[in-house]
């Protein structure tokens, strides 16, 4: 049995997922993104050092063990810092910049299990490394948002804010440490502890009490130094261009420390109060964080559990086959194997039926399987040469010379 926070992912989801992931390969090729793979698990000190021993990802969600060398490893809980550190470590810094890469991988987080998260998840993600125009942030918003417009996902918003700058923070910081000490009674003792390690972090608790606290507190966004600002306004108009809406969000704070300047975050009203989609900002620090030279990056990832909750049950229960090859007679069944290799190699996805089974029974199987199509040929059909083809949607029945059955149907005019 899968441990509890994971699961079986069957054939109907499956075909869902692979339309996400044929149109993720497909507009990440069209942006001029590169697929890269990174191991499952990494050096812990990567996570330590690049998300933030601040993060509840860090704190208590992170699997980590020694191996038999005593090495700290963790399985892989998000996927940019993983990505960053291949990025300094093979060099890319001295290829043309930006370096843009793409990746589909798992993600493992110990956290509560719920609609739509689980311990082990699928990520699609994207990264961008070497430039700090805030036109690249556009670019991956709008790759993000362009997803999730060819995947169909409904009911989809974005928010916006901006983290501002690390040097711009600290007078904000003093002020907002301010707020926190006069409100200190009404934390809890986690929230207290936090505030010291990363008080930003505290706006993303999703405590009653700490949000009561941080209501009034001040805003990082209205406390921006002129260069983060002059930033995040290239970046409203950006969108503004694109026409992709936009509602900004001055508590907006995503869960991981590297993030600096523009954060964003797609949600899906469908999903309910665990709305959050897909999501990303800018992390200009992060490459030097890990050993790297001074490098700007930008970046998203979007869950492909969450992409496929959002869609719904119809997205699920789509049609298994184009067509249904009906042929009780074993020896006809035989004689025409060729022409089921036939149909199956011009791309159309062909179920044939079995052994013992009536045309009766065939024809139930082909309709719970969805099947656009059923070919019929039986002693007649087979004595003329022809293809009895019906339209299952509608019960229209015509007759094809079995010659023309593949180019017919892979030309979708049967």
């Amino acid at each position: 049995m899968p441990p509890r926070g994971t699961r079986d992912v069957l054939p109907a989801e499956s075909r869902v997922r692979e339309r996400i992931v044929r149109e993720s390969t497909g507009l990440m090729a069209a942006c001029g993104f590169g697929r890269i793979t990174t191991p499952t698990f990494e050096d812990t000190e990567v996570f330590v050092r690049g998300v933030g021993t601040a993060t509840d990802i860090v704190r208590k969600e992170m699997y980590t063990f020694d191996d038999r060398s005593g090495r700290s490893l963790t399985l892989r809980p998000e996927g940019t810092a993983p990505v960053a550190r291949a990025y300094v470590e093979n060099g890319m810094h001295k290829l043309p910049q930006p370096v843009k890469l793409w990746y589909l991988a798992p993600m493992f987080r110990y956290e509560a299990p719920q609609a739509g998260r689980f311990r082990e998840h699928w990520q699609v993600g994207a990264e961008a490394f070497g430039s700090e125009d805030p036109l690249l942030d556009v670019e991956m918003i709008a790759l993000l948002a362009e997803l999730y417009m060819r995947l169909d996902v409904p009911e989809v918003r974005l928010r916006i804010s901006s983290m501002g700058d690390p040097d711009g923070r600290d007078p904000y910081r003093e002020r907002l440490m301010a707020h926190l000490a006069a409100h200190a009674d009404s934390l809890p003792r986690d929230a207290r502890e936090r505030m010291h390690e990363n008080p930003l972090r505290l706006f993303d608790m999703k405590d009653d009490a700490v949000q009561a606290v941080m209501a009034d507190a001040p805003r990082l966004v209205d406390n921006l130094t002129d260069d983060a600002r002059e930033h995040y306004t290239r970046v409203l108009d950006g969108l503004r261009l694109l026409g992709i809406p936009f509602e900004e969000d001055p508590t907006l704070v995503r869960g991981l420390d590297y993030y600096t300047r523009t954060v964003f975050e797609f949600t899906c009203d469908r999903l309910g109060a665990q709305s959050g989609i897909g999501g990303g900002g800018r992390y200009d620090g992060l490459v030097a964080s890990l050993g790297g030279p001074d490098v700007p990056g930008v970046g998203f990832g979007t869950g492909v559990e969450r992409i496929t909750l959002a869609l719904g049950e119809d997205a699920v229960s789509g049609s298994v086959v184009d067509a249904y090859l009906a042929i009780p007679d074993a020896d006809i069944r035989m004689e025409l194997l060729p022409m089921l290799r036939d149909l199956r190699r011009a791309g159309l996805r062909v179920e044939a039926g079995t052994a013992g089974k009536s045309l009766k029974a065939m024809m139930r199987h082909a309709a719970g399987l969805g099947a656009g199509n059923v070919i019929i040929i039986g002693p007649r059909e087979h004595a003329e040469g022809v293809a009895t083809v019906r339209d299952m949607e509608t019960g229209d029945q015509v007759e094809v010379p079995v010659g023309d059955l593949v180019a017919r149907l892979a030309g979708g005019t049967a």
